[in-house]
Parts: structure tokens; C-alpha cells; sequence
């Protein structure tokens, strides 16, 4: 683990923030490889179809996520204390887990998908294609599970650039299958699926074997696997909050494509291929969240309340910097951007536009990630959970349904930087309040 309690702040944060960025950049390039291919050679309403299916899978894995990250750390805890056996019987809890989840996932995606289109108001004649590209995506989440598990497993154990070694070759495999299988094949939207299944079916095969050959104290093997019930107790208690703050967010995406769906399959396409670009714009503010949270939490625990506050600052500064390149690539750019991933004018422009107004706004998320990355490295996590569950359930959706009524899709657009609007003024006025700071697990005397 990297010591962030000395050293220059703004080399500390950018080490820790770049390679993670990179691998977060791969890991997205999944979903945009495949909205590329299948917008560009099989069409709007394929590349609509598979946008709407990403919000459905996001919320059958949610909780399962979460749970995953609750394993992670007792693995993690297990492997400092030295207690091999128990981080032995940890990643057999967990490969028990996500195999059984894996399966039940699969199941039940694959049962009702056809239900839960109709349930978001998909249109009708997307249902055909989306059901398909859904059915096969759900049949690999056991090699998912696989992978995330053993992702987490390497993490847990300080080695943190061989998963990202595995992603950048899952990427390039998975762009390898999607030209074979969609363009050369002509397997279709089902072909997309496929690429990315058998994608990161390589690397969860290629992490074992990294596994068994490089780590003396994992031997992975399928009928050798051990259930420890309280260790899986435990690994719940940890992770089930994550999970369930994952669940609401996701459920909150189901919504918002469910106002999208009435507007038809060009604004379906659109949406679809914009998140993309949108999703890829918004990582470095992600990232920088994620490091200042580090920082914060092992300066505020060695009571180095100055470091946390020149963290905060420079955090802020540097998160904003590249918020704002991305605002000027996007608004420069959109309209080429989105020609990546469609020929469609009309899906372009409409396109365009949700570009243009949510990237205006980058900077009231990068503020918002930033002063929540303070909030959460002090261990006060609860607060940063209910404000984004308020500024999505209670703001953003709400606006969403209102203005799209009156002003039509654009209405839904303008919703998500008024979400951000309310989750910063919120987030901000919680850290002025200096209440995060008694947090710590550390005690320590007061502080302004």
C-alpha cells in the first residue's frame, strides 16, 4: 500500500490516480467497442438495443458487486495479520459465492428479459434484438464473477497491476471477437454478446493460472473449494451497504431509460452512444475521488489534518483541469464523437446536444467526487451515500419525468447536471460542517 502520510501531495495523488484511471479506461472500452461495431455495422436500432440492456445488467449484478468488495478486504486483512489458512478459506468462500450468484444471475436475467424490457417501456420492435444480446450476456456472468473475484483476490493481496494486465487483454480480445463475430460471421447483435463473453472468459482462465503458478498460497481447483460460513458472515457485514448504495443507484439508471424508452428508438441510440462517451469523460473525476480517499484516510489517521486539507485542494485543482479538457474535447468534438458509433443524423444531433449541456457541468461533478472522496477516506461514508441516493431518486429522476413532459428529451438531459447541482451544494455544506473529521478510528485532539 502506498504511503501517502509524506512526500509531495500532487505526485502522490497523480501515481496513485493514473495507472487506476488506465485500467477503468479498459474496462470501459467493453461497452464502447461493442455500442461502436454493432451502431456502426449493424445499426440504430441494434446500437439502441444494447444500450438498453446495460442498465437491466448493471442492476442484477449490484449487490453482488458490493458483496464482492466485502471480500476483498477480509482477504486483504487475513493476508496482513499472516493467516494464510483463513485467506485460504476466504477466496474459497468467495469463488464459492460468486459461482452460485454467477448462476442465479444468469438464471433469472435470462427468464425475465423479455419482462423487464416491457417493464422499462422498451419499444417493441428493440425487444427481439435486446432480448437476444441480454440472453447471451447473462449466460457468461458466471466467467464475470470469475474474473471480478479474482481481480479482487490479487487486490486484496497488494498486487494491483496484474488485474490490470488481464483487463488490457480482455479488451483486446474482446475487440478482436466483436470485428470476427459481428462483421466477418455476421452473427449479429448476439455476436457483440459473445465477444464479450468469451472475452473475459480468457482472463478469468489466464488469472487462475497466474494464480496457481505465481502465489504459493492459492491453489486454485474447482472440487477442492471450502464454504466457511462465518467468514462469508463477515465478508457480508462489509460489503452489503456498498451493495445496496450499488442496487439504488442502479435501479435509479433502470428509471431514467425507462423515461428515455417513450421517446423512441433515435433517442434510445442516442443516449446509448452519448453515456458512452459521457462514462469515459467522467473517469478521472472518478479516479481522483478514489485517491483523495485514500490520502484523507491515512492523513487524517496520523492526525495530519494540513495534509488532508493541501489533499483536498489539490485534488480539486487537478480533477477540475482534466474536467474541463474534457468539456472542451466534447463540446468541439461531439458530433464526430458520436460518428464513431453511428451514420444516423438525427441520432447525431440528438446525440450532440446531451453532450454539449451535461459536459458543460463536468466541473460540479469533479466537486461533488472530490469533496465525497474527502468524506468517505475519513470514514464517514453514510452521509456521501444518502446524498447521492437524494440528488438521484429525489432530484434528478423527479426532473427528469417533469421536464421531458414539457420540453421533451431534452428535458431528460438537463436533469443530470441538476442532480450534480444539488449533490455538490449538499456535499460541500456537510464538509463545512467538520463533522467527517470525528470519524476517524484514530483519536486525536480537535482541529479547525
Amino acid at each position: 500500500m502506498k504511503d501517502f502520510t509524506s512526500g509531495n501531495v500532487t505526485k502522490l495523488i497523480l501515481n496513485f490516480t493514473l495507472p487506476m484511471l488506465l485500467g477503468n479506461v479498459f474496462q470501459q472500452l467493453y461497452n464502447i467497442v461493442d455500442s461502436i461495431i454493432v451502431g456502426k455495422v449493424l445499426g440504430k436500432e441494434a446500437l439502441a438495443s444494447v444500450g438498453a440492456s446495460f442498465p437491466i445488467i448493471f442492476t442484477l449484478i449490484a449487490l453482488l458487486i458490493g458483496i464482492g468488495s466485502g471480500f476483498s478486504i477480509v482477504i486483504s486483512q487475513f493476508y496482513g495479520a499472516k493467516d494464510i489458512n483463513k485467506v485460504k478459506r476466504a477466496i474459497d468462500t468467495m469463488y464459492l459465492f460468486l459461482f452460485g450468484a454467477g448462476i442465479l444471475v444468469s438464471v433469472l436475467g435470462i427468464y425475465f428479459s423479455k419482462d423487464l424490457f416491457l417493464l422499462l417501456q422498451l419499444p417493441v420492435e428493440l425487444i427481439p434484438q435486446a432480448t437476444s444480446y441480454l440472453n447471451v450476456y447473462m449466460a457468461g456472468m458466471i466467467m464475470f464473477f470469475g474474473f471480478s473475484g479474482t481481480s479482487s483476490i490479487l487486490r486484496g493481496l497488494g498486487d494491483s497491476k496484474t488485474p490490470l494486465y488481464f483487463l488490457i487483454l480482455a479488451s483486446i480480445f474482446n475487440i478482436i471477437f466483436d470485428l470476427l463475430f459481428v462483421m466477418v460471421f455476421k452473427w449479429g447483435i448476439a455476436g457483440a454478446a459473445w465477444a464479450t463473453v468469451l472475452a473475459q472468459s480468457g482472463a478469468f482462465i489466464s488469472g487462475i493460472i497466474y494464480l496457481n503458478r505465481n502465489h504459493n498460497i492459492i491453489k486454485f481447483s474447482l472440487f477442492k473449494l471450502v464454504f466457511d460460513k462465518e467468514i462469508f458472515i463477515t465478508s457480508l457485514k462489509i460489503g452489503i451497504p456498498s451493495g445496496i448504495q450499488h442496487t439504488f443507484v442502479a435501479l435509479g439508471m433502470m428509471a431514467l431509460l425507462g423515461i428515455v424508452n417513450t421517446f423512441g428508438t433515435d433517442v434510445i441510440a442516442a443516449y446509448t452512444a452519448a453515456g458512452r462517451i459521457d462514462s469515459l469523460a467522467m473517469m478521472p473525476a472518478m479516479n481522483f475521488s478514489q485517491a483523495v480517499a485514500a490520502f484523507v484516510g491515512q492523513n487524517l489517521g496520523a492526525n495530519k489534518i494540513d495534509r488532508v486539507r493541501q489533499g483536498f485542494k489539490v485534488t480539486f485543482i487537478m480533477s477540475n483541469v482534466f474536467c474541463l479538457m474534457m468539456t472542451a474535447i466534447i463540446i468541439l468534438f461531439g458530433s464526430h464523437l458520436m460518428k464513431l458509433f453511428t451514420t444516423d443524423a438525427n441520432v447525431i444531433a440528438i446525440g450532440e446536444k446531451y453532450l454539449i449541456i451535461v459536459s458543460s457541468f463536468y466541473l460540479l461533478f469533479s466537486t461533488m467526487f472530490t469533496t465525497n472522496g474527502v468524506l468517505r477516506g475519513a470514514g464517514d461514508t453514510l452521509i456521501p451515500m444518502f446524498i447521492t441516493l437524494f440528488s438521484l431518486w429525489l432530484i434528478r429522476i423527479p426532473c427528469a419525468y417533469f421536464l421531458s413532459s414539457h420540453i421533451g428529451e431534452t428535458g431528460i438531459w438537463w436533469s443530470i447536471p441538476i442532480g450534480w447541482s444539488m449533490g455538490t451544494i449538499f456535499s460541500y455544506l456537510y464538509y463545512r460542517t467538520g463533522r467527517w473529521k470525528k470519524k476517524s478510528i484514530v483519536s486525536h485532539q480537535e482541529y479547525s
